[in-house]
């Protein structure tokens, strides 16, 4: 997607979250998935690293690999 429909896609699903939408959102979008997830899980070469909240998970992730991720997108 170009980035203004990115920006138009996010901005549908943002509203369908505020809505209660259920929703799995595959994404490397992290501002987004911090916004309106209620859980989050790590994947990485088909296998769950890490799970948790949105905090959890960004603020205080456990994986080594989950913390190199972070650290080079955030």
């Amino acid at each position: 997607l170009d980035p203004e429909m990115v920006g138009e896609v996010l901005d549908v699903m943002r509203k369908l979250a505020e809505e209660g939408m259920t929703m799995v959102i595959v994404t490397h979008e992290m501002g987004f998935a911090r916004e309106v997830a209620d859980r989050i899980l790590f994947v990485d070469q088909g296998v769950i690293l890490e799970q948790g909240t949105p905090e959890q998970v960004f603020d205080h992730p456990q994986q080594e690999r989950t913390q190199t991720f972070l650290s080079k997108v955030l």
